[in-house]
């Protein structure tokens, strides 16, 4: 019984926590409504995630929270990626011929598609702020032979979400498959990943 709730412990403070419109979702979503690399794509990220979550509870989350000058660079590196990023979404929106939905026009490669992904995941502070800091601190709170059981409820979750996503956005590409669709996608990627930017350039102005 112990294992089991620390399971389901771990499952839903993860699901909490990952089911938000955040830079990382919104680059999973784009990429499975123009059906590019999905699988590696959810596979990375849920891996990823499951890393972390990990070595969050082995420690990494209290070595964090007492480290404000890696947080104040992690702040800053993640400011200036999603910036970067937000800036191509919005020139994407105002070049109507790259406002494709099928495959082929302007797709990544395999490789770009994954250096993209561990941008979103290991450029964002949120990442580790949520998954590192936060889940690490509540699952190494779990007596520590269930703290495996609390990483793995935690791992099934993010899991389940990234595959809900990436698969089940799929069932939106009807609705994309006129360029104004992609345009108001691409306004919407490049607005929320440029509020995000500037959150965390206040984040850091109120450490620094």
């Amino acid at each position: 019984m112990l294992y089991l709730a620390s399971l389901a412990h771990g499952f839903a403070v993860s699901a909490a926590l990952i089911i938000a419109i955040g830079a990382q979702n919104m680059f999973v979503l784009r990429q499975a409504l123009r059906r590019e690399h999905v699988g590696p794509i959810v596979l990375f990220c849920a891996t990823m995630d499951a890393l972390l979550i990990a070595l969050g509870v082995a420690g990494l989350g209290a070595l964090l929270g007492q480290a404000p000058s890696l947080r104040l660079a992690l702040s800053l590196g993640g400011a200036a990626f999603l910036g970067w990023y937000a800036v191509g979404a919005f020139r994407r929106a105002l070049a109507p011929g790259a406002l494709v939905a099928a495959r082929g026009a302007q797709a990544l490669t395999l490789g770009a598609a994954l250096a993209q992904a561990a941008g979103f995941t290991l450029l964002n502070p949120h990442v580790y702020l949520d998954t590192v800091l936060l889940v690490g601190s509540i699952g190494a709170a779990e007596p520590v032979a269930a703290q495996p059981a609390f990483v793995l409820g935690a791992a099934l979750a993010s899991a389940s979400w990234f595959c809900a996503l990436g698969y089940g956005g799929r069932m939106l590409a009807p609705l994309f498959a006129k360029p104004t669709a992609w345009k108001v996608l691409e306004l919407a990627v490049g607005t929320t990943m440029l509020a995000l930017a500037i959150s965390l350039l206040l984040r850091a102005a109120r450490q620094g």
